[in-house]
């Protein structure tokens, strides 16, 4: 609730509006970029369920913080990996600072950083966690290739 002036009318109306449901939840969220043409697209908190929600992409998302050392070291590899599927119109290769954005989906817990998930198109609310691997260009794209489901070089023209 963000009022402009708080009274017990303005309360009462907020408590109703909330067990009516009709109330929409305030979500931290970044600037939307104006520009998002790069490798890696950039997710903000507004932007979450336009882009790693889309029923029409896979996606994979790294949720960090600026600060942490183990994303600045992920930074070189994880565009080098955006390059690489560029042309994958039905892969995304995403990113959102988790320290200035809510992650406005419960299934994509953020406990640490880095976190990566992979989204598959027909499966939004069961991301896939990547876990127990290194974090280097190999293994990303072992990971994508392995649960993407619609790749343009598929496996079994491998």
């Amino acid at each position: 609730m963000e009022p402009e002036e708080f009274d017990s009318d303005v309360l009462r109306n907020f408590v109703m509006a909330f067990k009516k449901g009709k109330l929409k939840p305030i979500v931290k969220s970044q600037p939307v970029p104006k520009s998002n043409k790069g490798p890696v697209k950039v997710v903000v908190g507004k932007t979450f369920d336009a882009i790693v929600m889309d029923p029409k992409h896979d996606v994979l998302i790294e949720f960090y913080a600026p600060w942490c050392g183990h994303c600045k070291k992920l930074e070189p590899v994880y565009t080098e990996l955006g390059r690489k599927y560029k042309n994958e119109k039905q892969l995304v290769i995403a990113k959102m600072d988790a320290t200035a954005n809510d992650v406005p989906n419960d299934h994509y817990k953020v406990e640490g950083f880095p976190t990566i998930y992979f989204a598959p198109r027909d499966k939004k609310n069961n991301p896939i966690k990547f876990d127990g691997g290194d974090r280097d260009l190999e293994h990303l794209s072992k990971f994508i290739e392995e649960h993407a489901t619609k790749l343009s070089r598929t496996k079994e023209e491998l």
